[in-house]
């Protein structure tokens, strides 16, 4: 076995401390994103963990949230038909004006005495009650207070009466209050009057707990509960005690109509829908002879359940917040015999909502196992933005499953605590990840900023934008310098590892016009390399003299070795980069897409008929030029081609100096091997960011052919799109082979449209007159890149 050729002491060396300092930033880079890693996991699992604590010990911020929930699924469920036994005889504005009328004639409007002054005469409710039970009503409940006696004793006598012809089936309304005591405030119930009392009593609580979302949600039975929990033992015996004789106003309602079996399997309401979704009847329609005659009395109450209570807004304030109120989409408040409305159909329909998992602890355990398997499956994704498009898509099915199971089950599901918690995971997932690559890019940074004087580092840095602050850029050392005795350096465009670009001054010609000059300087002063150079320099400059007889290609106006380092002196090209016109999110209409690259590929037809490859086009690299609106090809890089060979010579492979700019290369010359229809990959990647407002790493692949998805993102003509994807396919045997096939296929589309462009004319002279219409920008060069075809061992292998 032959012996491992040994490296100079001083490579060997370089080489150990390199290795040595790569794997310590390595392992610390590793550390801190394991560490990073390990603190997502924690995270989220302390997420988990307080959203079930919080579940199961029902904190207010968990009520509000869970009802706020139960708000929204009322209204994305909508309002649903009620049934039809219930009926609201309504005490509403109209007939609280109608006792006006009684006033201005009381011969013709005598049947309206009753409701002549506010409150109305215990006679009114009288004949309401009496003349609804005659036409076949099941039950009465009226929900107003008569706790005390009137002025008007016939009146009182009158309903009296009526009450006792009807025992059991006229349900009235009785109230807890509060009431001050020497003691303090104490809260006392409020009965109807014993003369208004029948045998058997028929009377109900009108009370409703108030929710912490300012909601009713819960039947008036559960504030009858709550009462009873509040209070001491004493108390409480009371109020069970009354309780079992004065159940909830709803449950005496649905007992007067003889349904007494009545349990309700949850503690909500099952709201049908918003303000006026219950039928309602004017008050002073019953007592209108006419329209009870004509219109009531034959069928309207036959069987129902007739509620009777104030529905106006002047005289009564009886309207509270419920689902379907105090929302976007349901501004107004729903009024208390409404409410009641609900709660009676709930009870007879059997619709009460009640918990899923009635055990507070049960349901923190279920939110926690919930929310921890989530975290537990997102960890599994690699992808940041796809843990978070999990996570955001499980709270959404969580959310979709408790709808479902909140309208069509009546069971009430954990949802917003472990939603909110999911989503919270992916969004630490996420910024975990986005973290763990930041700290990343600064490892990296700091690693390229140590070696920085490397060339080949350098000249990796030349190739990202975002790495250009870490160039050693020398402004001030360069300004006012001559290159030559006569090129009057001005400013410095860009630096690589082989050498600089700069804008300089001809000052040996008229009006000292201004001229990009590009310096090639060799990584060592080893006579070899410098004689190498020296050949290969005056190759690629004969490259470039032929190029620029292209009127859309820099010319080259001089090439001159001084100080062993060599120069290139080029056209200036006055314009602007079409980058300024690729505006992101903004594309551009395929009339001006299709006049770019017919450009673009002209300019190529020639270039690759003189044997060359550039290697590098992208809009930076692409100037719109002042004079004539004509786009200039540029970045031909001679510079970077010599310095590339000279590495070959020195041993080092192509792959160490990456070419092109990623996202327009396509991956055969990110390997090395580039062709011509690498040139028109770069071209159909233009176009695609001219049509779609995106930049390249903005598209994704397809994972299983690895093409570029982007047609769903623009709107473009089929024929169009189907070019564009066939110049950038994955494998460049199937893209187009030359640029004049793509020219042809274009032009045949321009014909078959109305608009047919002049190859020769100023392609989007209208469509930018206005918008581009800014003060020149000097374009900057920066990555050079010419590989002459005839280099290349596939391009020999080929001709032999």
């Amino acid at each position: 076995m032959a012996p491992e050729p040994s490296l100079p002491a001083t490579n060997r060396q370089t080489s150990a401390v390199t290795r040595s300092g790569t794997t310590t930033k390595s392992s610390v880079q590793a550390g801190r994103a394991s560490r990073l890693a390990r603190l997502s996991h924690i995270v989220t699992g302390a997420w988990a963990l307080a959203a079930g604590l919080a579940t199961a010990g029902n904190l207010g911020l968990v009520q509000m949230m869970e009802y706020n929930t139960q708000t929204l699924l009322f209204e994305l469920r909508g309002p649903v038909a009620p049934p039809d036994e219930i009926v609201i005889l309504a005490i509403d504005e109209q007939s609280v004006k109608e006792g006006q009328f009684y006033q201005q004639d009381p011969k013709q409007y005598a049947y309206l005495e009753p409701l002549q002054v506010w409150p109305w005469k215990r006679s009114a409710y009288a004949l309401a009650i009496d003349k609804l039970m005659k036409a076949g009503a099941k039950s009465v409940a009226v929900d107003v207070v008569f706790d005390r006696l009137s002025n008007d004793k016939a009146a009182d006598k009158y309903l009296q009466q009526v009450l006792q012809r009807y025992p059991g089936r006229i349900a009235l309304a009785a109230m807890y209050e509060d009431t001050e005591i020497q003691q303090g405030s104490l809260i006392q119930p409020t009965l109807p009057n014993p003369l208004f009392r029948t045998k058997p009593i028929s009377a109900g609580i009108i009370n409703y707990p108030l929710e912490v979302d300012g909601r009713i949600h819960r039947f008036s039975s559960e504030f009858i509960k709550q009462l009873s929990q509040t209070y001491s033992k004493q108390v409480k015996e009371e109020i069970d005690a009354l309780t079992v004789a004065v159940p909830s106003f709803d449950e005496a309602a649905l007992i007067a109509a003889g349904q007494s079996n009545i349990r309700a399997k949850g503690d909500r309401i099952y709201f049908y829908g918003p303000k006026d979704t219950f039928k309602q009847i004017p008050f002073f329609h019953v007592l209108d002879p006419y329209i009870w005659n004509n219109h009531l009395q034959q069928g309207k109450f036959k069987d129902k359940i007739v509620l009777i209570g104030p529905t106006t807004i002047t005289e009564v304030q009886d309207f509270h917040k419920a689902p379907f109120s105090g929302s976007l989409l349901y501004r107004e408040q729903m009024s208390g015999i409404e409410i009641h409305a609900n709660a009676i159909a709930t009870l007879m329909q059997g619709k009460a909502i009640g918990q899923a998992i009635p055990n507070p602890l049960m349901q923190g355990l279920f939110v926690f196992g919930g929310v921890l398997g989530t975290s537990v499956f997102l960890s599994k994704r690699k992808r940041s933005l796809n843990r978070f498009g999990w996570a955001i898509g499980i709270a959404f099915a969580w959310g979709t499953v408790s709808y479902f199971t909140f309208t069509y089950g009546q069971l009430i599901l954990p949802t917003a605590v472990p939603a909110f918690a999911i989503v919270l995971s992916g969004f630490f997932y996420l910024t975990g990840d986005v973290s763990r690559q930041q700290i990343g890019k600064f490892q990296l940074r700091q690693t390229l900023k140590r070696y920085v004087t490397s060339p080949i580092v350098q000249e990796i840095l030349s190739q990202h934008d975002d790495l250009q602050d870490l160039l050693p850029l020398k402004d001030s050392g360069t300004a006012n310098k001559k290159i030559g005795g006569r090129y009057e350096i001005i400013k410095v465009l860009g630096a690589g590892g082989f050498g600089e670009t700069y804008i300089a001054q001809d000052t040996q010609r008229p009006g000292k016009p201004l001229c990009v000059v590009k310096q090639l300087k060799p990584a060592t002063n080893d006579h070899k390399h410098l004689e190498l150079a020296r050949r290969l320099f005056p190759r690629e400059a004969d490259a470039l003299e032929k190029l620029g007889q292209h009127k859309q290609i820099p010319q080259l106006l001089a090439y001159f070795e001084e100080g062993d380092e060599f120069y290139l002196v080029q056209e200036f090209i006055a314009g602007h980069s079409l980058e300024y016109e690729l505006i992101p999110g903004k594309p551009l209409t395929e009339s001006q897409v299709i006049d770019i690259m017919l450009e673009l590929l002209e300019i190529l037809e020639f270039v690759h008929s003189q044997g060359v490859i550039h290697r590098d086009i992208k809009p930076n690299n692409i100037i719109r030029r002042d004079s004539d609106d004509k786009l200039v090809l540029i970045d031909f890089g001679a510079v970077k081609e010599v310095s590339t060979q000279l590495l070959e010579n020195d041993g080092q492979s192509r792959f160490t100096v990456g070419i092109g700019t990623q996202g327009y290369a396509p991956p055969e010359q990110c390997a090395g091997r580039p062709r011509p229809n690498s040139d028109i990959y770069a071209v159909g990647i233009t176009a695609i960011k001219a049509l779609t407002g995106l930049s390249p790493n903005q598209l994704q692949q397809d994972i299983k052919s690895a093409e570029i998805l982007w047609t769903h993102k623009a709107q473009v003509n089929p024929e169009l799109a189907a070019i564009v994807s066939k110049m950038v396919r994955y494998d460049y045997h199937q893209r187009y082979q030359s640029a004049s096939e793509i020219k042809e296929a274009l032009l045949e589309i321009q014909q078959s449209s109305a608009a047919a462009f002049s190859l020769t004319d100023s392609p989007i002279d209208s469509a930018y007159s206005d918008e581009y219409d800014a003060p020149t920008k000097a374009w900057a060069e920066r990555s050079e890149t010419l590989y002459p075809l005839e280099e290349t061992q596939e391009y020999k292998n080929q001709n032999n």
